[in-house]
């Protein structure tokens, strides 16, 4: 095969600020997308779990189904874990599936948990016309 690119998940943990980063390089695919979620996973629920988990895109290639699966369970873990996700340095492969899927907001949406709560009387319902 021609310009075989090797997959790649190259975690990094800062203790310091309990992040966690991981470069992936290559296709996710389900091979990566499955080394991918372990690393997350184990991160998650060490005795000091990552609160914040930067996936690095920088080097990605390509992605397929089973990858962008990976993504999506690697979202719910650190939903569960309460930890935030961010996905860094998008190649265009990986921002028009997320797109054509319609999954970049669910994945990139920030934490409901840390928005700051609403106070009575401010919050705005569509179509009330503001005033």
């Amino acid at each position: 095969m021609n310009g075989v690119r090797h997959a790649g998940v190259h975690p990094e943990h800062d203790p310091g600020t309990a992040t966690l980063t991981v470069r992936v390089s290559g296709e996710l695919d389900d091979t990566c997308g499955a080394q991918l979620t372990a690393v997350v996973v184990a991160h998650l629920s060490g005795p000091a779990p990552s609160r914040t988990v930067r996936l690095d895109f920088r080097e990605l290639v390509g992605v397929d189904a089973l990858g962008l699966a990976a993504l999506l369970m690697i979202h719910r873990h650190t939903s569960a874990a309460r930890a935030v996700l961010h996905l860094d340095n998008r190649p265009a492969v990986l921002e028009r599936l997320l797109c054509q899927t319609n999954v970049l907001d669910h994945l990139t949406a920030a934490d409901p948990a840390e928005a700051p709560p609403a106070t009575a009387g401010s919050a705005e319902h569509p179509g009330s016309g503001g005033g």
